[in-house]
């Protein structure tokens, strides 16, 4: 998990609070959804709001990543490095298995 700030922690006293204004239809629409998972609307709305954030903040570490593998792949083909030793090892390794 990214964030230990958002595991789930029974035992830790819930003291900050979020508020936020709903339609009508919205709220209908969520304690809909809550009683059909058996939950009571903060349950429901607090388990979404997680899992959103978890969500967001992973597809922001995958996209940083792969800016930073792109960077690294192209600063590769313009300075690559020699070729080595243990390369050259890796690379007889690697066609003894495929058979290439």
């Amino acid at each position: 998990m990214a964030d230990p700030a958002l595991k789930p922690n029974r035992s830790r006293v819930r003291g900050e609070r979020l508020e936020t204004r709903v339609t009508a239809d919205q709220k209908s629409l969520i304690e809909h959804a809550a009683a059909l998972q058996g939950r009571t609307v903060t349950d429901f709305v607090l388990t979404s709001v997680q899992e959103a954030a978890r969500r967001a903040i992973d597809e922001h570490q995958r996209v940083n990543l792969s800016v930073r593998d792109s960077r690294a792949f192209v600063e590769a083909l313009i300075d690559p490095q020699p070729v080595n030793d243990r390369l050259r090892d890796t690379v007889r390794r690697y066609r003894e298995k495929a058979g290439v």
